[in-house]
């Protein structure tokens, strides 16, 4: 917990995932797992105000991940976690929340931020600072969006 302190600051708070990116292990997958309260209090805004509310998370998320990754010393270290809150609330965007949505958007959303295929990868390595942080989880959240958007469409879901 060597960076613990800085969950005194609201912003290093948030760009931590709320404590979660201080995970010694996985600190993306429970990044990702803090993101799962926050897509169900934002889906009780409707589609236009989770909407809205993705669009401030992802845009204020280049301010506060640049600025804990400055602050850290280190461009997109593992504990910053608001790339993946905010990438997950990407996946949801026009969609249905049920376990069985939140549990396929996971999975997917941690394979392609794992794997990060073209042109994730791309982006991940030539865009820097805060932007750069979170760009590759916007395009993962977009791919699990495409895809939950399928697999709804398909009946595949039971929805």
């Amino acid at each position: 917990m060597q960076y613990a302190h800085l969950l005194k600051n609201p912003i290093h708070f948030l760009s931590l995932g709320f404590g979660s990116g201080l995970a010694a292990k996985a600190p993306g997958t429970f990044g990702t797992i803090a993101a799962i309260p926050v897509v169900i209090l934002a889906s009780y805004l409707g589609h236009t105000g989770f909407a809205i509310a993705t669009l401030l998370a992802c845009i204020v998320g280049v301010y506060f991940c640049g600025y804990t990754a400055k602050a850290m010393g280190e461009h997109d270290h593992p504990a910053i976690v608001w790339d993946e809150i905010a990438g997950f609330m990407v996946a949801f965007l026009w969609l249905p929340i049920s376990w069985q949505t939140l549990l396929v958007g996971f999975v997917l959303f941690r394979i392609f931020d794992i794997l990060k295929p073209w042109p994730i990868r791309y982006l991940d390595k030539h865009v820097h600072g805060g932007l750069g942080i979170m760009l590759d989880d916007i395009l993962a959240g977009l791919a699990t969006l495409a895809i939950l958007h399928a697999l709804i469409a398909l009946g595949w879901l039971g929805l």
